[in-house]
């Protein structure tokens, strides 16, 4: 039976693509849709593990912060 592993996505827009990123591993990916970038992420993120398997199951810690908005000229 093949044990599932929980990871992270992190996405954001950049023109007309989403840029999805496991940072618990460090792949990479991308789509027109938010679905189809997190289908990619998962096909990329198991073919680097089949290379790179996860040795310690990693822990991430998602937050949030603030910044003081930059003035536009």
């Amino acid at each position: 039976m093949v044990k599932l592993k929980i990871f992270t996505a992190v996405l954001h827009k950049e023109e007309d693509m989403y840029v999805a990123e496991c940072p618990e591993v460090g792949t990479f990916s991308q789509g027109r849709t938010v679905e189809e970038a997190v289908d990619n992420l998962k096909e990329a993120t198991e073919l680097y593990l089949e290379e790179f398997p996860v040795e310690n199951e990693v822990k991430s810690i998602i937050t949030t912060f603030e910044v003081a908005s930059i003035a536009e000229a």
